[in-house]
């Protein structure tokens, strides 16, 4: 039973007096609605009764009659009539009955019903303040412009809504409700926004800042003002309340002034006048001390100071015999001592340490040299020590000790325990950089033969490979299909994807020629201006020289070429090896290592013209690379790397990697370092503003290392060797110069199958996201995420 209901049974239990039944008819009706309307409507209030001071006095005229606003304030008796006529309306069924009831109260007490109605027009508590017949119960509303808990200083007395008592509200996160009211009624949750309605909300609503969620409810709270100007004090450390003033006049307790009259005056007692015992029994000890010589006295004290300051003496050869520390070596180091003989200087040794006739002679040989020899001495046997001749180079010997002790200089040395953990470098952990590829998601499977390199597409979306099967095919990375292949007349030694995102081209490395291919994949106004670049041949006003026209040719591809999507075929007098990019996607190189001071070639895609920027060979070029930034070229050869200005036409630097043979090289997006792939086994890492020489050499392949790469965007590297190996590494270039580059090796991925001595054969980045791919002599291409 609730505390309402408990009301509305006391209320009722009263039987009418004589002086109660002189209201009338229509009077007890409309308090009896009133009364069942506050009692049985639970939507009018919600708040807990609890807390709220009730005063109950009584009335001789009315009964209870009361009501609470939304925020659970009384405001007493009704006094607007729309009110009660709504009250009317609901309670119909009950006025009928009440009305059978009172009917003889009524006939009896007419004249009261009139005196009664013509008091009506004045208020309830002026009614109630004049006639005091019987108890009744009478509620006194509380103001509501002062805080109901404002006198309060305990928190039992709070409004609170929720009665699932201090437990943890995460109770409640599986269900709908949040707990249960004083009715025991279910308080269902609000419905939760998601980041959307919550983005609106702190746009449009100005109050967004200063809104906080209940716990209890989950209803949302504003903040007030003065709410907020608390929150503020709290956070900064200062009182809460903001009338207090912290510098108030302090209050004198007590007082700072020296009084004259003393605090006590009670006479020196008798035994101050005395001497002191304790006293006398130190003296006592002090001339005890005196005569037996443990103390001295003043006198004594000064005259031997006196004799300290006089000259010193000392013995003139005690330094040699004397004690360590009177030394001038005040830390000598001692002598080594010779080493005990051995088997071989024995008069009777074992007969594997007598000299044969060969190392007799041997020894003899090395008398110009003794130095040279493993023993200054023949070993000899005799049988008895009586028959051991005297030893002839005894003085000889002892005169050379004495001057290796006297002449010879010696230095102390402090032996280092070290131990092998502090000698090795401190790496972050590899969960600490990630992202790097981990697993193998896809293999590409479809080339016959070997699979020599691989480009992804600027985007990232599709994928070129060649291979010794004549073909190039393009892929779609994320599905793994192949879209289209395209044959070829000779092995594809090189593809290379064009970096400018606006073209849709592919240099293929094929035999002595090279092949501008357009895939048609992605954009067709992409695909359809990129064949109106190339179907237009420019018209040239610099003829080229006999030399260049005997080493390249450009043509337009034949119409069987120009279904398969080539478009411009660039004729050789060599095999090519490698094509590369310039990063705007006009210029690309070829290598061509057969081609002596014609091996490298730079060409011009806009104006269709070839270039020779050598005229000398300086050695057996194996690739080349654009620098990405300033307009320098990479020459590696077999053992060193050069790096010219363009612009210049002069060398700027050349780099000594101190191997046998190049395998590859890859830039970093930044331009100042370089990293260069060996035959040997190993990996070497310039810094370009550094040295000369490498600056970190890695040996993390058990075979010939064929590959390197570069990510464009993630501080990562890659390497592919014959071990069937593909090692990422975390590769940190930092902004600070004085700071060194941050080399970790993360993951070795080993998936590839070994034929005829190859694995992996090349290694690329994806442009966008953490992804390498590899391609490998087992004829397929494998993509690590």
């Amino acid at each position: 039973m609730t505390k309402k209901q408990a009301i509305k049974r006391k209320v009722k239990e009263p039987e009418p007096t004589n002086e109660q039944s002189s209201v009338s008819e229509q009077s007890d009706n409309e308090e009896d609605e009133d009364l069942l309307q506050a009692v049985k409507d639970p939507g009018e209030d919600t708040t807990d009764d609890e807390g709220i001071d009730q005063e109950y006095q009584s009335d001789s005229s009315e009964d209870l009659e009361f009501e609470s606003d939304a925020e659970g304030n009384y405001l007493g008796r009704k006094e607007n009539n729309e009110a009660e006529d709504d009250a009317e309306e609901d309670d119909d069924d009950d006025d009928d009955e009440e009305e059978e009831e009172d009917d003889d109260s009524d006939e009896d007490n007419d004249d009261a019903a009139a005196t009664s109605k013509e008091e009506k027009p004045s208020s309830s508590k002026t009614a109630a303040a004049q006639t005091k017949v019987e108890p009744s119960i009478q509620i006194i509303p509380r103001d509501s412009s002062k805080p109901e808990y404002e006198d309060s200083d305990t928190s039992d007395e709070e409004d609170i809504r929720n009665t699932v008592g201090n437990i943890p509200m995460h109770w409640y996160d599986e269900y709908k409700h949040i707990g249960y009211d004083w009715d025991a009624k279910k308080i269902v949750k609000p419905p939760k926004g998601d980041q959307i309605d919550d983005f609106l909300r702190k746009i449009e609503d100005p109050n967004f800042w200063r809104t906080v969620k209940d716990p209890q409810t989950g209803q949302e709270v504003l903040l007030t003002d003065e709410d907020i100007a608390l929150i503020k004090r709290v956070n900064s450390g200062r009182i809460p309340n903001a009338e207090h003033d912290d510098y108030a006049p302090w209050i004198e307790w007590f007082t700072s002034e020296v009084e004259k009259m003393p605090i006590k005056n009670v006479p020196d007692h008798k035994r101050s006048f005395l001497p002191s015992v304790s006293e006398k029994k130190k003296v006592s000890r002090m001339v005890h001390a005196l005569k037996m010589g443990w103390m001295k006295t003043s006198e004594e004290v000064e005259r031997e100071k006196q004799q300290k300051r006089g000259p010193k003496f000392y013995m003139l050869w005690e330094t040699d015999t004397g004690r360590e520390s009177m030394r001038r070596i005040h830390d000598p180091v001692s002598a080594p001592k010779r080493d005990l003989p051995g088997h071989a200087e024995s008069y009777n040794p074992p007969p594997e340490y007598l000299f044969d006739e060969k190392e007799t002679k041997e020894w003899h040989k090395q008398k110009d040299e003794p130095y040279k020899r493993k023993l200054h001495f023949m070993p000899q046997k005799f049988k008895s020590l009586r028959e051991v001749p005297a030893y002839s180079r005894y003085l000889r010997e002892r005169f050379l000790r004495c001057l290796d002790l006297y002449l010879c200089p010696r230095a102390k040395r402090v032996k280092l325990n070290i131990d092998a953990e502090y000698l090795i470098p401190k790496l972050p952990s590899p969960r600490d950089l990630q992202p790097f590829p981990t697993v193998e998601s896809l293999v590409y499977r479809g080339h016959t033969d070997l699979v020599r390199s691989v480009s992804v597409e600027p985007k990232g979306e599709y994928m070129a490979s060649g291979s010794d099967d004549k073909t190039v095919k393009i892929w779609e990375i994320a599905t793994g299909r192949c879209i289209r292949t395209i044959e070829t007349n000779d092995v594809v030694r090189c593809v290379a994807w064009c970096p400018n995102a606006k073209l849709s081209i592919i240099a293929v490395a094929t035999g002595s020629r090279l092949l501008l291919i357009n895939p048609k994949v992605g954009d067709k106004l992409l695909i359809k201006k990129t064949d109106d670049l190339l179907a237009e041949s420019p018209s040239l006003d610099v003829i080229d020289n006999e030399r260049i026209k005997a080493a390249v040719q450009w043509s337009n591809a034949e119409p069987e070429e120009q279904e398969k999507g080539v478009r411009v075929v660039i004729t050789h007098f060599k095999p090519i090896r490698q094509v590369t990019w310039h990063g705007r996607g006009d210029y690309l190189a070829t290598v061509m290592p057969e081609g002596a001071n014609r091996s490298a070639l730079i060409h011009q895609l806009s104006k269709r013209r070839s270039q020779i920027p050598f005229s000398k060979s300086k050695g057996l070029i194996q690739c080349v690379l654009f620098h990405p930034v300033k307009p320098c070229f990479f020459v590696a050869t077999q053992h060193n790397i050069r790096i010219y200005d363009l612009v210049k036409q002069e060398l700027i630097k050349k780099l000594l990697t101190n191997s046998k043979w190049i395998s590859g090289m890859s830039i970093h997006p930044k331009g100042d370092n370089l990293l260069v792939s060996t035959y040997d086994k190993k990996m070497l890492w310039f810094d370009l503003d550094l040295s000369t020489k490498p600056y970190q050499t890695m040996r993390l392949h058990r075979n010939a290392v064929r590959s390197v790469a570069f990510h464009l965007r993630y501080p990562l590297f890659a390497s592919g060797s014959d071990d069937q190996a593909v090692i990422v590494s975390h590769g940190m270039v930092y902004n600070d110069l004085l700071q060194n580059p941050l080399i970790v090796p993360l993951k070795k991925l080993q998936t590839h199958e070994k034929r005829d001595d190859f694995g992996v054969l090349d290694v690329s980045w994806h442009p966008v996201q953490p992804w390498v791919f590899s391609t490998g002599a087992d004829c397929t291409i494998r993509l690590y995420t």
